[in-house]
């Protein structure tokens, strides 16, 4: 009798450790509260629509159409933003720190309100976002703008399937928030301590996925011809990587995409030296105050857009 109230109460105590963790994971952390993604046979993948999120102290929200914005806003003037994990952000970054979200907040007045819409997931080239387009059209949109980076030059579309491959591609949540903090996070973060295969931890900038490409993607000049045939405004921001930063110019890919949109007369900015290293993440992601500084850049070009439209 004495020994089934000593593992009566083990079990008690462990049920309500087990309970309390979960609650603090769930509340705090915003465990079991991951943003999902779904295949797509047209652009790979993307995140599954109608998401309204709460992760790590961080707000993140996608609409019916999957953008990283709220629903689409027919009475307000339209712009498009289009890429990759540069402009998506990420599970780190909240959605009013967004580049995208500052943007349409700057940009608008008491008469006139902008919408920019952030069609972006990560690893997305510029022939995922055409794709995207050809699906969905331009929603009415007065002006666009891609945002790359050198290694867009060869990210062709691959279709190789990362959804529940790679952990940053979830199509579901963990039943337990417990188990999502082993199986996620530290389990991998072990096997890599000491050695041992096992799967890669999850990455909440969201993974860099590299793909083989060596062609020029095709969706640089696609988008260059979709926006002129549209008769819409449209600009490209080239974002350089921590190493090209410090070492003040581009590589030989960024300068393809340089070279290609200078002879096609597309306009392209680029935040090379208008970036600290303190902006950043990892060596490409950005964090808020990149997000800030990315939004003056892209402002300046969009006022004059909408001013002169």
């Amino acid at each position: 009798m004495k020994r089934n109230k000593i593992w009566f109460s083990l079990v008690a105590v462990f049920v309500v450790l087990f309970l309390g963790m979960e609650l603090c994971l769930r509340s705090i952390w915003g465990f079991c509260d991951a943003v999902l993604m779904q295949p797509d046979a047209d652009f790979e993948y993307i995140a599954q629509p109608c998401q309204n999120r709460c992760r790590f102290g961080r707000h993140i929200v996608y609409n019916s159409y999957s953008q990283r914005n709220g629903e689409v806003d027919s009475t307000a003037i339209i712009i498009l933003g289009l890429g990759d994990s540069v402009i998506n952000g990420g599970t780190l970054t909240d959605q009013d720190s967004l580049a995208t979200t500052l943007l349409g907040e700057e940009l608008s007045y008491p008469s006139r309100r902008v919408q920019v819409l952030n069609i972006s997931a990560g690893s997305w080239g510029p022939d995922n976002c055409m794709a995207y387009l050809k699906r969905y059209g331009t929603f009415n949109a007065q002006a666009a703008f891609l945002v790359c980076s050198s290694h867009d030059v060869h990210d062709t579309m691959d279709f190789t399937p990362v959804i529940d491959k790679d952990v940053s591609y979830p199509s579901h949540q963990y039943t337990f928030a417990v188990w999502e903090l082993l199986d996620r996070y530290l389990y991998p973060r072990l096997c890599n301590l000491l050695h041992i295969s096992g799967s890669s931890p999850a990455v909440d900038s969201v993974q860099i996925i590299r793909k083989p490409g060596k062609s020029f993607n095709p969706g640089f000049p696609a988008l260059a011809s979709y926006f002129r045939d549209n008769h819409i405004p449209f600009f490209v921001l080239l974002h350089a990587e921590t190493g090209e930063q410090q070492q003040g110019h581009y590589g030989e890919e960024g300068m393809a995409i340089l070279d290609f949109y200078t002879e096609n007369q597309v306009p392209v900015l680029t935040d090379l030296g208008k970036l600290s290293l303190s902006d950043y993440r990892d060596n490409i992601h950005i964090n808020e105050r990149g997000q800030q500084k990315l939004m003056l850049l892209l402002g300046s070009s969009l006022f004059e857009i909408l001013n002169n439209h």
